[in-house]
């Protein structure tokens, strides 16, 4: 992946992101996750520039070098705010059509551009996250609650405080514990973690889980009309691909299962034995595999 970063302004953010592979080719949006960086689509993103495609990855929100314009800005970590700064991204950059690929809270927000803005995305990939008809979070099973474990310390009164305290030991333990070991080194753990000295890094994380499960944290009122359209809507029709880790710990498999009658023109779940929570990291060369099948 190209070092180089670039820079594009819209009304809320100053969005840092790498652009790489030929200008002229199909465009790709790459949406990282959490609790992860740009770093993530390394391998994935070579390859897809070598098979033609032009690879956008911004940092997300509250991450690396992206920065919010405003200090008094709502620290939205919503799926909509998420979906909508890669529309305001794609609109800097001038791509009127262009793909989506997803992890983690990148894939929330992929489904969430396909439901919203279906004009704008010709496909979408999907990994480690399942669709949220409706785009509601429901109380789940005790088994997968167990797993969410990090969400409700989060949801804790005096649980910010500490996060604070050790934001990057704080996913540091997710890293450790959301996939079968030895995917990664402490050296790219640093390296990937130095994205987490974003000062918006924490209010990102906080609101994004928090809102999930208390009535008292702040949404920006500028996605409210699109949050309110995403609760009406429990089925998408754009391609997509979801893309499974067989061994994930933090969102258990079966939750991507039996899904396909969301989907209205083409669904496809791949399921990938021994990978957990971060396919682009841990199979990067069967993900590019199934994303140029499936973009192509």
């Amino acid at each position: 992946m190209n070092n180089e970063k670039r820079h594009a302004k819209t009304q809320t953010l100053d969005i840092s992101f790498f652009d790489t592979g030929p200008v002229d080719g199909p465009s790709v949006i790459l949406l990282h996750g959490w609790p992860d960086s740009a770093r993530a689509w390394k391998g994935v993103a070579s390859r897809l520039t070598c098979a033609g495609f032009r690879t956008v990855i911004p940092e997300l929100r509250g991450t690396g070098d992206t920065r919010f314009l405003r200090a008094d800005a709502v620290r939205d970590g919503s799926g909509v705010a998420l979906a909508q700064d890669a529309i305001d991204l794609a609109d800097a950059i001038g791509l009127d059509r262009f793909d989506v690929v997803g992890h983690d809270w990148g894939a929330r927000a992929a489904y969430t551009l396909a439901a919203l803005f279906p004009h704008r995305v010709r496909r979408i990939a999907a990994l480690a996250l399942a669709f949220q008809p409706y785009g509601k979070f429901e109380l789940p099973a005790f088994s997968q609650a167990r797993k969410f474990w990090y969400q409700w310390f989060m949801a804790l009164d005096d649980g910010p405080a500490a996060i604070r305290a050790d934001a990057k030991g704080f996913a540091r333990i997710q890293w450790d514990t959301w996939s079968p070991p030895g995917w990664f080194d402490d050296e790219e753990f640093t390296l990937t973690a130095s994205a987490f000295d974003n000062p918006d890094w924490v209010p990102i994380s906080l609101n994004g889980y928090r809102r999930r499960w208390r009535k008292d944290e702040p949404s920006d009122p500028a996605y409210s009309e699109l949050a309110e359209r995403l609760r009406t809507i429990d089925r998408i029709a754009t391609p997509t691909l979801m893309v499974q880790g067989a061994a994930d710990q933090c969102d258990e498999p079966n939750s991507s299962e039996n899904l396909e009658q969301h989907f209205t023109v083409g669904y496809r779940r791949l399921l990938m034995n021994g990978v957990g929570h971060f396919p682009p990291r841990e199979a990067p060369d069967d993900v590019a595999d199934a994303l140029v099948e499936h973009l192509r």
